[in-house]
């Protein structure tokens, strides 16, 4: 009974999954300075349960990039095609991301976990969020690598240290032809 029980179980969360991605979208929004593995673990989860996954590079005015997002929007499309993911595109948007979402039709956010301090930091903002989209819905993934992080990669790179574990090729390209 309970091996019955297992497969249910199993089959209810594929049939689930299946109903999910029809005609759904999600956007994954982030600063992506630079985008790793991290991230694109993110991606590759998101792409098999949305039909569409809108990545994209938030500005900042008052932050300083250290890579221009015009060159990770190509790295990333770079990435994305070298591993044969052809659901996702890649966005810069100068704006709210809600509000980019509620333009586009975009009921569900993306948004990576490595620890309880991101879970914190990403639930005010959705608070935030929802007060210009109330019909946006949060998705949650855990990350794998909960050490990889942009600063840390900004960091390694900046005083020279390999960290090709830690992008794709094509970041990894960029960020060192920039530097």
């Amino acid at each position: 009974m309970l091996s019955f029980l297992k497969r249910c179980d199993i089959l209810f969360f594929i049939i689930s999954l299946e109903v999910a991605k029809v005609n759904k979208t999600a956007i994954y929004p982030g600063s992506f300075d630079p985008f790793t593995n991290g991230h694109l673990d993110i991606v590759k989860k998101a792409s098999v349960l949305f039909e569409k996954v809108y990545i994209v590079l938030g500005t900042n005015p008052q932050k300083k990039r250290s890579f221009a997002c015009d060159g990770m929007k190509e790295a990333i499309e770079k990435t994305l095609a070298a591993i044969g993911i052809t659901n996702c595109e890649v966005y810069v948007y100068d704006g709210l991301i809600a509000k980019f979402a509620k333009e586009n039709n975009i009921k569900y956010m993306i948004r990576g976990l490595r620890n309880n301090l991101d879970y914190n930091y990403e639930e005010n903002i959705a608070e935030v969020n929802k007060l210009i989209n109330p019909d946006m819905e949060y998705i949650y993934f855990r990350a794998d690598n909960i050490a990889v992080s942009s600063s840390m990669v900004r960091e390694l790179n900046f005083y020279d240290q390999n960290v090709s574990e830690y992008v794709s090729k094509p970041v990894l390209d960029y960020i060192t032809s920039v530097k």
